[in-house]
């Protein structure tokens, strides 16, 4: 019999199967195909075809624009929002409007064509998240912008339009209604227990132990009680921090470590699904959130939403997520 379960963040129902869960043979592979590197616009030595870079990490003898980086980002020769010009809020009848202003950003993960993501070194990692860092720290600058989105597309069906590793970052001129929502939850939980809600689940899953993938000193990672989808994952600061700012080195490196690990299951366990990831951040600008706790969730492709999800904003889950985290928390990796 399936279960439903509510969200204790954002109050959306889910409905779980927990008698009969899908488990990776059952689901559809996908395969992924790479273009030839001498057409890539992101590899070594065709870097005048792409906008100049924004921030990179490369030796400090190598010019600007030229080969020899090691991470890249460059602003999206094709962005959703552009940076220049005032936002120009006004109504049309009842509707809100303004200029498409913010920030479109691509993080080139790596100068290899054939580099899968989940497959980078630790060093390799660690230098991706530093530029996470460092682009939303500067992106958080300008005032004319409320959130930061990070994120990755990994595949065709995942939405990923270039095959060579790379990420997105969108600086927004507001605050999206999903992480509103959370923020809202996390509030209004904190008013009620006096505690980050977050914090809390943490200590669920320390309860319960079935759904916990893997750990270090300052990260978990688990597969949530109330996912979406199948084989969803979180990854969540153990102690509590709604700034993604402040990571320090020793942190940045377990993150690293974390995420690479994280990815590796999932690829070895789902044999390398597409997927999405993102990253859910603190507002800027707008003063600290203190009951709020920043994270990553992981979202697998392996399933499609339907007319039922969209109709009704609930979410069939086939795979139970203590079955989930059992296969990736045992893949060999």
């Amino acid at each position: 019999m399936a279960e439903l379960r509510r969200d204790p963040v954002v109050g959306r129902w889910v409905i779980v199967n927990t008698d009969d869960s899908l488990h990776p043979p059952d689901f559809e592979k996908e395969e992924h195909v790479f273009r030839q590197a001498d057409v890539c616009q992101f590899c070594y030595g065709r870097e005048r075809h792409t906008p100049p870079e924004v921030d990179v990490i490369r030796p400090s003898n190598t010019p600007a624009n030229t080969a020899g980086w090691s991470v890249r980002v460059i602003p999206n020769k094709f962005p959703a929002l552009r940076i220049e010009g005032e936002l120009n809020k006004r109504g049309l009848g009842i509707f809100d409007i303004s200029n498409g202003v913010g920030a479109h950003e691509v993080v080139i993960e790596t100068p290899e064509h054939f580099k899968k993501f989940a497959d980078l070194s630790e060093a390799e990692m660690l230098n991706v998240i530093k530029k996470y860092q460092s682009r939303f720290i500067s992106l958080s600058g300008d005032r004319r912008f409320k959130y930061i989105m990070i994120f990755k597309n990994y595949g065709e069906s995942a939405g990923a339009s270039m095959e060579h590793a790379h990420s997105q970052i969108i600086a927004l001129p507001m605050v999206p209604k999903y992480v509103l929502e959370e923020l809202e939850g996390a509030q209004q939980y904190f008013n009620f227990r006096g505690r980050c809600i977050f914090c809390d689940i943490i200590y669920q899953e320390y309860q319960d132990q079935d759904r916990i993938i893997t750990e270090n000193t300052d990260f978990i990672a688990f597969c949530p009680f109330v996912p979406r989808f199948p084989f969803e994952c979180w990854i969540l600061p153990r102690k509590h921090t709604s700034q993604f700012g402040s990571l320090n080195e020793e942190e940045q490196h377990h993150l690293a470590n974390l995420l690479r690990e994280v990815l590796s299951r999932i690829k070895i366990s789902l044999s390398d699904p597409s997927y999405n990831f993102y990253i859910h951040l603190a507002p800027v600008n707008q003063g600290n959130p203190g009951s709020y706790h920043w994270h990553i969730e992981i979202v697998p492709n392996l399933t499609r939403v339907a007319g039922f999800e969209w109709g009704t904003g609930f979410y069939i889950v086939r795979t139970a997520p203590h079955v989930a985290a059992k296969y990736l928390r045992e893949a060999k990796i």
